[in-house]
């Protein structure tokens, strides 16, 4: 699990990163965009992708170096390294947490609570539960917390709030995991790539759409 990244994503790619993941994070309402809150500018609907943006010239990042620990151990509790792919942190995942929750739009700051006060939960939580902080809990420690607030409709009365927050956070982590390229070769994702040699689509697929 790697816990101290040395070097933060550049902003131009984590706000290029924010836009592209829009697809995949299933709680994104496009129409809250381009209606930024008073505290910042934003971005609106033309969005300059050439320009290098540096820490507060769109919107101050939310994470303070605590939160990003802690974070970035449960994108790893998430999608952790395997034979196919890196860990979530390793394709700075957390960055693009911080910039999305960071915006100022009304849906990234409802995720902006619900992250902040769910990390919050989880250091207590770990706290109580081992005396240690979440990001130093083994990974048996830190799945047995998981566990419980993993699936909403079945967690228990007192970890409902914590089950939103995970089910927002472990959103946000797929939603920016997935739109890399590790994560597109993770899942098989070609997309628009010229052949070598083409014959057409199978026999057994012309005939299931009536065409043979």
């Amino acid at each position: 699990m790697n816990l101290n990244i040395a070097k933060r994503l550049p902003r131009r790619e984590a706000i290029k990163w924010l836009l592209a993941a829009t697809a995949t994070v299933s709680m994104l309402d496009w129409r809250s965009f381009g209606a930024p809150a008073a505290s910042a500018k934003g971005y609106g609907l033309d969005q300059n992708l050439l320009e290098t943006y540096n820490a507060g010239d769109l919107w101050p990042l939310t994470l303070t170096e605590a939160e990003r620990r802690i974070a970035t151990a449960l994108c790893d509790v998430i999608i952790p390294a395997d034979g196919k792919s890196p860990a979530a942190s390793e394709l700075h995942v957390v960055d693009f947490i911080d910039e999305w929750i960071s915006a100022p739009y009304p849906e990234q700051q409802q995720h902006r609570e619900i992250v902040l006060n769910g990390l919050a939960w989880l250091e207590t939580e770990s706290v109580k539960r081992f005396k240690k902080f979440f990001p130093d809990l083994s990974e048996v420690q830190q799945r047995a917390i998981c566990d419980d607030i993993c699936f909403a409709p079945k967690a228990a009365p007192a970890f409902r709030n914590a089950a939103t927050f995970f089910t927002v956070f472990r959103n946000l982590t797929t939603g920016g995991f997935y739109t890399t390229p590790a994560g597109w070769k993770d899942i098989g994702y070609v997309g628009n790539v010229a052949l070598e040699h083409f014959d057409g689509p199978p026999p057994e697929v012309l005939k299931y759409v009536g065409l043979m």
